[in-house]
């Protein structure tokens, strides 16, 4: 019996666009990149247009410049589809709600919610935190109010809070209808995979 060997991929491998972004989010030119290399500004632009291979040697420079670990230019992304009908129910505390987690339970990065609230729903008798830099509700439908220390927001469907999830808050949907919200938390205040 002959031994089967992988077959190579017909499809180029495709680096530049994760070459680039991560140029970018250091906020480097390709001339500072270029001049860090040694390496041509032209050859660098070819490189993250992905109109040239670069040598392995010349890839590791990159990397090394952009303080990229070369392996990751060849993972997967992380790409994970949930099914609202599939997404699971946790209970975050808030009565009359039925909260829904729409994230990978693993993600770490950011966690959203999306929450059906009942006519009269509401976050609890007192105002809370999140474990959270970010907070963000969007209202997909219906009104809800968002109370702070002093102060409340009401919003309407299409209408996006953001702020602090260490600021002192609650919600309440007083309206006779039910409200439909998703919940955005940076980073994830908790996995389910605990």
């Amino acid at each position: 019996m002959k031994a089967l060997h992988p077959k190579p991929s017909a499809l180029p491998v495709r680096v530049g666009a994760r070459l680039r972004a991560c140029r970018k989010a250091q906020g480097l030119t390709i001339e500072q990149v270029a001049a860090a290399t040694g390496l041509t500004r032209g050859f660098i632009s070819r490189v993250e247009r992905d109109e040239t291979s670069p040598s392995v040697a010349t890839l590791v420079t990159l990397c090394q410049v952009l303080s990229l670990p070369v392996g990751s230019l060849f993972e997967d992304a992380d790409t994970e589809v949930i099914r609202l009908g599939d997404a699971p129910q946790i209970n975050m505390g808030g009565r009359g709600v039925l909260d829904r987690m729409v994230t990978p339970r693993g993600q770490s990065k950011v966690q959203v919610l999306r929450s059906r609230l009942d006519a009269g729903a509401n976050g609890g008798d007192d105002l809370y935190t999140i474990n959270c830099d970010v907070e963000v509700i969007h209202v997909i439908e219906g009104e809800v109010t968002v109370l702070f220390t002093g102060r409340t927001e009401t919003l309407t469907a299409g209408d996006t809070l953001t702020f602090s999830g260490r600021e002192p808050h609650n919600w309440r949907n007083s309206d006779a209808s039910v409200a439909e919200v998703l919940w955005t938390f940076v980073p994830a205040p908790w996995s389910g995979s605990r």
